[in-house]
């Protein structure tokens, strides 16, 4: 989508499970059975899906560029068809690729195109022309795409159905076609290979100038520094209260990297931790629900503490890992298990296995306790001063003696249970691992984590009566208890020159965004018996440039500056016969467009690794629009078989197309687009609750009406108002510019 400012990404899920899959496509009309699903994605889906058998005729990808037109007298008027070319298709050959040819099909009369070889991007610029037949039963005319076989059948790579009545209204349609699989085989084994419960949001944010959103920021600063005293109705509170608890994770987020860019996080934080005392009673419930202070808090530990995080349990979780011992506490899950020489076996007992495992776990447990509390000083001083708010409310709102363990447990809940705990069980979602646990390793890691809980919980008597069998770690749980108090001593204890820390910019930019091993191909020879060598090379992608070095530890040399790349892209599987091969595309030392190849371990690795480089290169002048996703081979494109090897690219472009992740660099308007998004769904919800929560007399209703003296939710109504306008016109705007982009690019092919 154009527009005068940025795209959000979509997030774009692939799952696929042997036996059975749940085809998941770029195009959303290809992503599920049912068009109301389809439709449901710009919302979000949630649900279960039944898997089926794979159909090869269901196995359909890609678009075709058509033009389809009646022309001539009304005495003798034709059905015309022009074929311009094809793009992303289905690879059904061993090659990697597949040898398209285009049938078209009107009134029982069948027209094919010539067949391109070896290509998923394939150009044939043909024209056919049907007799139009007013009195023809099939209204339809059906436009197919195949892969020609020569021994084997022909394989069905798509198709599109153009209504040839309601043609005869519109006289003429042009443009880039989705293709549609073939639905005319009933499914019997629907449902018999099971269900997948999948979650599927796909999200593409205009963003406007900043400027547009002052208003909206200005606001919510305004009400965080202006804190919770003196406000009849609470603007935080009332967006709390009218969010529901699907959305409350993602608005948080949203809220917490606004902040964190305004500088008011840790005040935005504190006003939460008051609003959420103000209606707890029982210490006891205290920050245990999902409420906005709760979700905030948690994201604001990944989003400003991942680095952190990563250098606490790195050590403990690699060790895991590598020793890949067998540890269980639970008797009633114990497996038995053979010891001893090939000559000497005997069966390990169940006192044995927990014996053992105690003995572990404690190892692990007392190692990473212990790292944990010499780590006060390597905790980012944003986090720090914000614990040491939340310490400083709960004290106040509960004094009591036997309330003394409270503001403790309140930093615990966070930093133990919220986030140091999940990281432990799932390592690989916090980045700690690339891959996920075993089933073995798994277990250890859920009881190292259940440990770190109780150490969290003060090592409360109900932790201890709920898991009893974890009794063998109760000492070394008891002693960690005592380090956490006082780690969350020195942990609040901030000191003059931490203070001065937080005075600083915040910024998310790590030093490296992304490394790691990669496979850089080179050409070996050139013209047409052109052959690659790659070879291993440890590169480091920075906010300056690509790095690269034999190991991680060898000097880096410069390989290709940030500034200079147009666009990275995936590459086909059949260029280089392997798969996962990307390629940035930059200009050299002489100004001349030059393309490097590098390929991934697996397409996990890939996604990753163009994402981190979209993201970092976002901004840069003249990114291209369109690419070649194949390989310029003697004398012509692989991919499209263009022998202009500058030519326009045969596949547009996907800059956009990135992860959302905890890492991604502040985008102060990209969140107000999110937050403004979120308070407009709940904007009639907002209303009532303000009615409702609202005692006004008619002074103060009358007062109201001027905006500078109006209470903040009737100031947010009228802002939110404004903002929708403003993007109904860019709205139209963009969808303007995008017609005459696809106009131009239309011509520069044709």
């Amino acid at each position: 989508m154009m527009s005068l400012g940025k795209c959000a990404s979509p997030k774009v899920f692939w799952p696929s499970i042997q036996k059975g899959r749940l085809h998941c496509r770029s195009h959303l009309a290809h992503w599920f059975p049912h068009p109301s699903l389809t439709m449901l994605l710009f919302l979000g889906y949630n649900g279960w899906l039944n898997l089926t058998e794979i159909d090869p005729d269901e196995e359909v990808q890609g678009e075709i560029h058509l033009q389809i037109e009646i022309i001539g007298s009304s005495a003798a008027r034709k059905l015309r068809c022009v074929v311009f070319d094809a793009r992303d298709l289905a690879r059904k050959d061993r090659n990697g690729a597949s040898d398209p040819f285009v049938r078209v099909r009107y009134n029982s009369k069948i027209q094919e195109t010539s067949v391109i070889k070896k290509s998923c991007y394939p150009r044939w610029n043909e024209t056919f022309e049907f007799d139009l037949d007013e009195s023809a039963t099939e209204k339809l005319c059906i436009v197919e795409v195949w892969d020609w076989d020569l021994v084997s059948r022909n394989d069905f790579l798509g198709k599109v159905v153009f209504n040839v009545q309601r043609l005869k209204a519109v006289q003429r349609e042009e443009g880039w076609f989705l293709l549609r699989p073939d639905k005319s085989k009933p499914r019997l084994d629907e449902g018999n290979l099971g269900s997948l419960h999948l979650q599927v949001q796909l999200r593409d944010e205009m963003v406007l100038p900043s400027i547009h959103y002052q208003p909206l920021v200005q606001l919510l600063c305004q009400e965080v520094k202006a804190g919770a005293k003196n406000k009849k109705v609470h603007l935080i509170t009332l967006i709390d209260e009218t969010t529901t608890a699907e959305c409350r994770q993602e608005l948080a987020v949203n809220l917490v990297k606004l902040f964190l860019g305004q500088g008011l996080v840790k005040e935005f934080l504190d006003l939460l931790f008051k609003l959420e005392l103000e209606r707890t009673s029982e210490p006891n419930t205290l920050f245990r629900s999902n409420s906005l202070a709760s979700k905030s808090m948690e994201s604001f530990l990944k989003v400003a503490g991942m680095q952190y995080l990563h250098r606490i349990l790195r050590p403990s979780i690699n060790r895991v890992f590598e020793e890949k011992r067998y540890i269980e506490l639970d008797p009633n899950k114990v497996e038995s298990k053979e010891i001893g020489c090939s000559s000497l076996h005997r069966i390990q007992s169940e006192s044995e296995v927990i014996q053992q495992s105690g003995q572990l776990l404690q190892s692990y447990l007392t190692d990473l306790l212990s790292t944990i509390t010499k780590s006060a000083k390597m905790c980012p001083a944003v986090i720090r001063a914000t614990f040491q708010l939340l310490f400083k409310r709960v004290g106040e709102r509960f004094p009591e003696e036997k309330d003394q363990n409270v503001k403790f447990i309140a930093i615990t809940s966070f930093l133990c249970l919220r986030f140091f705990s999940p990281a432990i069980m799932s390592p690989k979602l916090f980045h700690l691992r690339e891959k996920h646990a075993d089933a073995h390793t798994s277990r250890t890691l859920l009881l190292l984590a259940k440990a770190v809980q109780n150490v969290g919980n003060m090592d409360t008597s109900i932790s201890r009566t709920k898991e009893a069998w974890m009794a063998p770690l109760q000492a070394t749980v008891q002693r960690g208890v005592a380090q956490m108090k006082q780690f969350i001593l020195q942990l609040i204890d901030i000191e003059e020159k931490d203070e001065l820390d937080l005075q600083k910019p915040i910024s998310l930019q790590p030093q490296v965004v992304k490394e790691g091993y990669l496979f850089i191909h080179k050409a070996r020879s050139k013209g047409p018996l052109l052959s690659f060598a790659f070879k291993k090379l440890y590169f480091s992608l920075t906010h300056e440039a690509l790095t690269c070095a034999k190991t991680p530890n060898s000097k880096k040399s410069s390989f290709v500056p940030l500034t200079s790349i147009r666009a990275a892209e995936k590459v086909e599987e059949k260029s280089f016969g392997i798969s996962h091969v990307m390629q940035i595309i930059h200009t050299n030392d002489a100004g001349q467009e030059d393309t490097a190849y590098l390929q991934c371990k697996c397409v996990n690795e890939l996604s990753q690794w163009l994402s981190a480089l979209r993201k970092v290169c976002g901004n840069n002048a003249g990114m291209l629009c369109s690419y070649h996703p194949g390989v310029f081979r003697g004398d012509k494109w692989s991919c499209c078989h263009q022998k202009d090897k500058a030519g326009l690219g045969c596949d547009k472009t996907r800059h956009g197309v990135t992860l959302r992740e905890w890492n991604d660099p502040l985008d102060p308007d990209l969140e107000a687009q999110l937050i403004f998004r979120h308070l407009l769904a709940i904007q009639e919800l907002m209303r009532e609750k303000y009615v409702e929560l609202s005692v006004l007399d008619k002074s103060e209703n009358h007062q109201s009406e001027d905006p500078e003296n109006a209470d903040s939710p009737i100031r947010l109504f009228q802002i939110l108002h404004d903002l929708e306008e403003i993007h109904h016109k860019e709205v139209s705007r963009s969808t303007d510019m995008a017609q005459q982009n696809q106009n131009y690019l239309v011509e520069l092919q044709t």
